[in-house]
C-alpha cells in the first residue's frame, strides 16, 4: 500500500492489531484520575449486528473516545443479554440446544463489533446466560426474600397462548403479547414479585435530579402515576360486606349511578353461584387481557349482580354490575360509576339504560357541558349535591373527605399506578428461581453454599412449554431444613431482571466473592447511558428501582444508576423503520467489506442528530467514503516530495500574513465549534460537517513556502485528531503519515487558542436600504463613529445614497452597518 491510495481493509487491520498489542482500551481504577463510564445498552445476541446496533454503539464509541482524549480515565464495556424467547423460538426451529445459538451468535456478532473498531475493554465482557453471571441475581433475590420484597401470591396474570409464559403488564402491546402479537388472556397462577411499589415515591421524587430527555422522564412520571383521592367504602344492602372504591374525584360522589366490579372480584364469584348466565358471562372475561390499555379499547360489556349497595352520604341503593373493564388487579376491583363525569362510565351507562346525574357544572360559559351528548368531565363547580353544592372541586374534595372520616366510610390515600413487578416466567431460557418448596409447604430460598442454581443447558426443546419442568434431574431437590426429598421452582426471571443490574456487574465481572465490590463505587453511576426510548418504561424503570435495592443491601452508594440518558432515533429507509419483514435491511457486514468500518461510521454519524431518526442513504454511503479519500489524498499529497521541500525552511516560520493568519483563525473556530458540538451538544453531524468545510479552506490555501507548510501541517494534524473518534483507523494512520510518533488515541483533545480567534480585521457587509452595495476591511478594534464614517464614505455607498437624505446608520458589531435612507 503507498500512501497516495487509501484501503481500508489494511487501514483497519493495522489499527486493531495495535490497539489489541497495547490493550489500549482496558480500564483500571485510578483514584487520581476523573473517572467517565460510558455505556450502550447491551445487545441480544440474535446472530448479526443490524444498523440500529452499528448506530447506537458508533453514537457510545465517538463520546467515549472524546472524553479519553480530555485526560479522562474511561470505561466503554460490552456483553450480551443473552437469556430470552428467541433462542427458544431458534431452538425449536434449528433443532439446537438454546445455549448453543445464543453461544454461536455471540461469537459471530462479537467479530462484528471489533471489525468495526469499538473502544471496548473485552477484559470485562459478560453473557448473562453464564452461571457466573446469574449467580449473583439468585443470590440477591434471596436476600429480597429475607427482606419481603421479593413475595410470592396468586395472580390474576396476562397470559400469552402462544409463547405459553406471563407477561408483564407493560409487555401487553394493544392486547396482544409483545413478542408473538397472540391476543392475551387472563388467568390466575402463583407468581413471584418484586415490590417496586415500596420505593414508588422514591422513584418520582428523584427523577428531576437525572439528566434525562424530559419526554422519557414524564413516560416514568405517568407510568408510576401518582394520586391523592379518597378510599371509600360502601355497605352492600342485607351483608356485613363492604365494597371499598378509590377515587381521585370525590366531588362528582353524588352522582354515583352504579358501581362496577371487576370478574374476579369475590361479589362477582358469589353472586355467579346462582345465576349460570353470570357464570358463562365470568368465564368470557377470562379471555381478555390484564392491560388498562386493552381496557380502553375492548367493546364495554358487563351484567347486574342482582345486588345494591348503600350510598355512604345519601343511604340510597346503588346497583351493583360486573363490568369487562374493571381489573381486579388495579385498586381494590371496584369502581364507583359516574356516567354524568366519567366517559368511559356514560358509555356503559347508555348501552345499559343506567342514570346519568349531573352533579358538576362548568366555571364558564367557555366550557361546554351537555351530559346528553358526552360526560362532563373537567373540574368545575358542583350542583345536585346537597350541602356541597356550589363548592369547587378542591372545597368539596375536604368537605366530603371530611365527613366521609368523621363517620368511619372514608379516608385520604394516596395511590400509583405502579404495580408490583412481576418476575416470574413459565419459560425455559432463563436464570433459575433460586427457591425451593419445603416440606412443610413453604418457599424457602436456596442456601448462598448451593448457588448458583445452574440451567441445564443439554435439553431435549419441545414446541411448547418449559423442558425443566419435567426434568427430574433439575427439580428433584433436597429441603435445606429437614433433608428430605423435595422440589425446587421451575419457573426462570423475566429477562429484564439481567439487564436491570448489568452495567454495574461491569465495573467488577471477575468478582468471585460478591455480588459487587468496592470497584462498583468507584466507576458509578454510569456518566451516559445511550439506547432507544422504547426502553423508557420497562427496562430504564426496573434498572432504576434495582439499583436502590442494591444501594440498600450495602452494594453501591449512589441513588441512581444513570446521570445522562441518550436516547438515539430508529434507522429509516424509504422512510420505514429497517425490518426483515419489510425487506429494508443493510447489511453492516456487506459495507464494511466494501468501503471499511470507517466509512459506515462516518455515515450513521453524518446522516442526522443521535435523537432523530437517521434516513439510510447509498448516496450518502458513497459520499462518506469519498471524503474519507480525499483527505487520505490530503495528507498523502502533504508529505510529498513537491511539499516536503518545505519541511526545513518551516522549522523556524517568520511572521504570518494575513492569508495565513485567516486560515489558522478558521482551524482555531472549528476546534472551538467541533469541542462544543461532540461534548456539549451531541450533534457529531454539525461536527463532520464543520471539518469538512474546513478541508475545503485548506484546498484552497496555497502552499508557498515553509511558514504555509507549518500552517497547512497543523491544520490537517488537528482534522485528523478532531476526527479521530468518529473516523478511529483512518486517523491512526494519518497521524503517523503527518510525522507524529506517538497514536493518535493516546493523544490530547485539541484547544482552541483564544488569541488565534480574534481576528485583526473584520470584513464589513454595508447595506442600504436593505441591499448589499459594498463590503469592508476594517480594523477590529475600530470604534462604531469611525465605522459609520468609513461606511458612508465607500465610493460605491455613496453612488446610492448622494443626494439622499440618511435617515438612519445601524451598526451589528463585527457584522454589517445597514444605511436606511
Amino acid at each position: 500500500m503507498t500512501d497516495k491510495q487509501y484501503n481500508p481493509a489494511l487501514v483497519e487491520a493495522k489499527a486493531h492489531k495495535w490497539w489489541e498489542e497495547h490493550q489500549t482500551f482496558r480500564a483500571t481504577e485510578d483514584p487520581d484520575r476523573e473517572k467517565f463510564y460510558c455505556l450502550c445498552m447491551f445487545p441480544y445476541p440474535s446472530g448479526r449486528l443490524h444498523m440500529g446496533h452499528v448506530r447506537n454503539y458508533t453514537i457510545g464509541d465517538v463520546i467515549a473516545r472524546y472524553q479519553r482524549m480530555l485526560g479522562k480515565n474511561v470505561l466503554q464495556p460490552i456483553g450480551w443479554d443473552a437469556f430470552g424467547l428467541p433462542a427458544e423460538g431458534a431452538a425449536i426451529k434449528h433443532g439446537m440446544p438454546p445455549a448453543s445459538w445464543t453461544r454461536e451468535n455471540i461469537t459471530y456478532m462479537r467479530e462484528q463489533l471489533k471489525l468495526l473498531g469499538f473502544g471496548y475493554d473485552w477484559s470485562r465482557e459478560l453473557a448473562t446466560c453464564d452461571p457466573e453471571y446469574y449467580r449473583w441475581e439468585q443470590w440477591m433475590f434471596t436476600r429480597l426474600m429475607k427482606k419481603g420484597v421479593a413475595y410470592k401470591k396468586k395472580a390474576i396474570v396476562n397470559w400469552d397462548p402462544v409463547d405459553e409464559t406471563v407477561l408483564a403488564n407493560e409487555q401487553v402491546i394493544d392486547g396482544r403479547g409483545w413478542r408473538s402479537g397472540a391476543l392475551v388472556e387472563r388467568r390466575e397462577i402463583p407468581q413471584w414479585f418484586l415490590k417496586i411499589t415500596d420505593y414508588a415515591e422514591e422513584l418520582l421524587g428523584t427523577i428531576d435530579s437525572l439528566d434525562w430527555p424530559e419526554s422519557v422522564k414524564v413516560m416514568q412520571r405517568n407510568w408510576i402515576g401518582r394520586s391523592e383521592g379518597i378510599e371509600v367504602d360502601f355497605a352492600i344492602e342485607d351483608s356485613e360486606e363492604l365494597l371499598s372504591i378509590y377515587t381521585t374525584r370525590p366531588d362528582t360522589l353524588m352522582g354515583v349511578s352504579y358501581m362496577a366490579v371487576a370478574a374476579e372480584h369475590p361479589l362477582a364469584i358469589q353472586a355467579a353461584e346462582q345465576s349460570p348466565e353470570l357464570a358463562a358471562f365470568l368465564r368470557e372475561c377470562q379471555q381478555s387481557a390484564v392491560s388498562e390499555a386493552a381496557m380502553e379499547t375492548m367493546e364495554k360489556r358487563g351484567m347486574s349482580l342482582g345486588i345494591n349497595a348503600i350510598h355512604p352520604i345519601t343511604g340510597e341503593a346503588v346497583p351493583v354490575w360486573v363490568a369487562n373493564f374493571v381489573l381486579m388487579t388495579y385498586g381494590t376491583g371496584a369502581v364507583m360509576s359516574v356516567p354524568g363525569h366519567d366517559q368511559r362510565d356514560w358509555e356503559f351507562a347508555r348501552q345499559f339504560d343506567l342514570p346519568v346525574l349531573q352533579v358538576i357544572e362548568a366555571e364558564d360559559d367557555q366550557q361546554q357541558c351537555d351530559i346528553e351528548e358526552a360526560a362532563f368531565v373537567e373540574h368545575g363547580v358542583l350542583i345536585n349535591s346537597g350541602e356541597y353544592s356550589g363548592m369547587s372541586f378542591d372545597a368539596a374534595f375536604d368537605a366530603i373527605a371530611e365527613t366521609l372520616a368523621g363517620e368511619g366510610k372514608g379516608r385520604r390515600r394516596v395511590n400509583y399506578r405502579l404495580r408490583d413487578w412481576l418476575v416470574s416466567r413459565q419459560r425455559y431460557w432463563g436464570s433459575p428461581i433460586p427457591v425451593i418448596n419445603s416440606t412443610q409447604g413453604e418457599q424457602v430460598p436456596v442456601p448462598d453454599q448451593d448457588l448458583p442454581v445452574i440451567l441445564p443447558e443439554d435439553v431435549e426443546f419441545q414446541e411448547t412449554g418449559s423442558p425443566i419442568k419435567s426434568m427430574s434431574s433439575f427439580y428433584e431437590t433436597l429441603d435445606p431444613a429437614t433433608g428430605d426429598k423435595t422440589t425446587r421452582e421451575t419457573d426462570t426471571f423475566d429477562t429484564f431482571m439481567e439487564s436491570s443490574w448489568y452495567y454495574a456487574r461491569f465495573a467488577c465481572p471477575d468478582s468471585d466473592e460478591a455480588m459487587l465490590d468496592k470497584r462498583a463505587n468507584y466507576w458509578l453511576p454510569v456518566d451516559i447511558y445511550i439506547g432507544g426510548i422504547e426502553h423508557a418504561i420497562l427496562h430504564l424503570l426496573y434498572a432504576r428501582f434495582y439499583h436502590k435495592l442494591m444501594r440498600d443491601e450495602g452494594l453501591v452508594s449512589s441513588d441512581e444508576p444513570f446521570k445522562k440518558l441518550l436516547t438515539q432515533g430508529m434507522v429509516l429507509k424509504d422512510g420505514a423503520k429497517m425490518s426483515k419483514s419489510k425487506g429494508n435491511t443493510v447489511d453492516p457486514q456487506g459495507l464494511i467489506e466494501s468501503y471499511g468500518a470507517d466509512t459506515v461510521r462516518l455515515f450513521v454519524m453524518f446522516a442526522a442528530p443521535p435523537e432523530q431518526s437517521m434516513e439510510w442513504s447509498d448516496e450518502g454511503v458513497q459520499g462518506a467514503f469519498r471524503f474519507l479519500r480525499r483527505l487520505w489524498r490530503a495528507v498523502s499529497a502533504h508529505r510529498s516530495e513537491a511539499v516536503q521541500k518545505f519541511d526545513q525552511e518551516g522549522k523556524n516560520p517568520g511572521e504570518l500574513d494575513d492569508r495565513q493568519k485567516a486560515m489558522r483563525r478558521a482551524l482555531h473556530q472549528t476546534i472551538l465549534k467541533v469541542s462544543d458540538d461532540i461534548g456539549r451538544r451531541y450533534t457529531f453531524n454539525t461536527a463532520i460537517a464543520a471539518n469538512m468545510e474546513l478541508m475545503n479552506r485548506l484546498a484552497k490555501f496555497e502552499v508557498r513556502n515553509g511558514t504555509d507548510f507549518l500552517v497547512a501541517r497543523e491544520t490537517l494534524n488537528n482534522v485528523v485528531l478532531m476526527l479521530s473518534p468518529i473516523v478511529p483507523h483512518i486517523c491512526h494512520s494519518l497521524w503517523q503519515m503527518l510525522g507524529n510518533d506517538s497514536a493518535v488515541v493516546d493523544e490530547s483533545w485539541p484547544a482552541a487558542d483564544p488569541g488565534i480567534l480574534v481576528a485583526e480585521s473584520l470584513n464589513i457587509v454595508i447595506q442600504v436600504n436593505g441591499k448589499l452595495r459594498a463590503r469592508i476591511e476594517v480594523p477590529a478594534d475600530i470604534a462604531e463613529n469611525d465605522l459609520k464614517e468609513k461606511a458612508l464614505s465607500d465610493e460605491n455607498v455613496q453612488r446610492f445614497t448622494a443626494d439622499k437624505e440618511i435617515r438612519k446608520v445601524i451598526v451589528v458589531p463585527g457584522k454589517l452597518v445597514s444605511i436606511v435612507v
